[in-house]
């Protein structure tokens, strides 16, 4: 099968998933609450599964395979157990508040709460130019992914550029056509099949080389340490610091955070989040099952390349191995066009309106908002062809930045003594000690290592953990020393269940 028909099914399947955004559009209000929040109506099923495949990103479908490739299987424990508990437990501590904030107060983004409880416009965008500094990265993932997927099922006769290219127009034009509903819609269609259509690629692969055991027996002789607990870089430093600022980190991702916004109960809300675990297990097992089982296999994964779609090429047909990568990438889709959308919210509601023109209309906050999508997207892609590192790396930057916002929130949100100037310290130190830290190899840190890697480490630990643990104690320790001033508003935190 040739590569033009190998990228046909996969631009056919992106086209589908696009239509299918179109036609929620149509039916959609105009209003800036239906835009961003779909109009705070989405159900049990649609909540659930939009925001689980928001988070089916390259990080999940390529970098996750190619870690349990490279060290073994022992990532599941990691994202599939620790990461879907931890991240239910939060949904409910954070993300339950937050909803009731919210439909208390008509809220839509994480600065607007904190710009309102604390009296500070400037707070307000603080935590929005944080959250889109630490999406640009996330964002960059994605059309490296999808640049690698491209390579990776047509044997490199499509070069990186060109799959990168793909998912950056079509999440462009997804965006500033379709909402929130839209992106609900399309995301509740991509987690029914991703899930599906890996189980099938699973049983095809088994079937394929032998079964079960042959599988799991070819993995152990040619890895001996995968059938061992621990070990290799799967230390209890490595686990625990991954598992936490990934599920940390993915609570103050916008895409994520502005979910906790558009339940439309209660009830909705706590069968969401009670039913997360199952679901992330359904998806994360196979999948890194495969990348583990690769490594006992042979086949050749080119440097650079992703493990998933030259596994499916070698021993599915090419027909369903370019299914399974159209699916990826459209998965990877739903996550970008969330950012944008949810990064054009933190924009023009958290910087434009407040900032340079308050008097904006509807019509024109809409234009700008698209202009901004299409902007950062752009300069998004320019920088993946840079190809700055490996998508545990990119991720794992961007997970660890989020989560340094988790505890200010958890501060903010529990206790009435969060003063402004707390949380400006609990923002602006740890978050610049950790850009610094990034950027700058020169910058001596106390608790880093000399070897620089991503990502960074101490004694194994990651370095992320440390700031985390600066950032609640700043928010605690410099609240108890300053004062509330006239305009932050406790009340506004003040809520209650039905």
């Amino acid at each position: 099968m040739s590569a033009t028909l190998e990228l046909g099914i996969v631009i056919a399947y992106l086209v589908v998933a696009f239509a299918i955004g179109v036609v929620a559009y149509r039916v959609a209000g105009s209003g800036a609450e239906d835009y961003y929040l779909a109009g705070r109506s989405i159900g049990t099923v649609v909540l659930l599964f939009t925001t689980f495949a928001t988070l089916l990103s390259a990080f999940t479908f390529f970098g996750g395979p190619n870690l349990a490739y490279a060290a073994g299987p022992e990532w599941i424990l990691v994202m599939g157990v620790m990461d879907g508990i931890i991240f239910a437990i939060l949904w409910y501590v954070i993300g339950y508040k937050q909803w009731l904030i919210g439909r208390k107060h008509g809220y839509m983004t994480l600065g607007e709460m904190f710009g309102d409880r604390f009296g500070s416009p400037g707070l307000r965008a603080l935590v929005a130019g944080v959250s889109l500094l630490w999406l640009f990265p996330y964002v960059m993932l994605q059309q490296m992914g999808a640049g690698e997927a491209i390579v990776g099922l047509t044997g490199g006769t499509i070069p990186y550029w060109s799959g990168a290219a793909l998912i950056t127009a079509f999440m462009i034009g997804y965006v500033v056509i379709a909402g929130m509903r839209g992106v609900a819609w399309t995301d509740t269609v991509q987690g029914l099949f991703m899930l599906s259509i890996t189980w099938i690629a699973v049983g095809w692969v088994l079937s394929a080389i032998g079964g079960l055991s042959t599988a799991t027996t070819a993995m152990v002789e040619a890895n001996p340490e995968f059938a061992a607990l621990g070990g290799g870089v799967y230390t209890p430093q490595f686990i625990i610091s991954s598992a936490v600022t990934i599920a940390f980190g993915v609570t103050m991702f916008p895409q994520i955070n502005q979910r906790f916004f558009v339940a439309d109960s209660e009830r909705v809300l706590k069968r969401s989040f009670a039913l997360w675990p199952v679901l992330v297990l359904l998806l994360f097992v196979p999948a890194f099952l495969l990348g583990s089982w690769a490594a006992g296999l042979p086949i050749d994964v080119p440097e650079g390349a992703n493990v998933l779609p030259v596994l499916l090429t070698e021993y599915t047909p090419v027909w369903f191995a370019a299914l399974v990568v159209a699916g990826a990438m459209a998965a990877m889709m739903s996550s970008s066009d969330s950012m944008l959308l949810s990064g054009s919210s933190y924009f023009t509601r958290d910087l434009y309106r407040p900032f340079i023109r308050p008097d904006a209309t509807a019509r024109r906050e809409a234009w700008v908002a698209r202009l901004g999508v299409t902007a950062f997207a752009t300069l998004a892609f320019l920088a993946s062809l840079t190809r700055p590192g490996t998508l545990i790396e990119v991720g794992d930057t961007a997970f660890s930045g989020f989560a340094l916002l988790t505890p200010v929130a958890l501060v903010a949100l529990y206790w009435d003594g969060a003063t402004r100037t707390g949380m400006v310290a609990s923002i602006v130190i740890p978050q610049a000690i950790y850009l610094a830290h990034v950027l700058l190899e020169s910058v001596p840190i106390p608790f880093t290592n000399a070897r620089r890697t991503l990502p960074l480490t101490y004694a194994g630990w990651d370095v992320a953990l440390g700031l985390m643990v600066l950032a609640g104690a700043l928010a605690v320790g410099v609240s108890l020393v300053t004062d509330h001033v006239p305009d932050e508003d406790v009340s506004r935190f003040s809520v209650t269940a039905d």
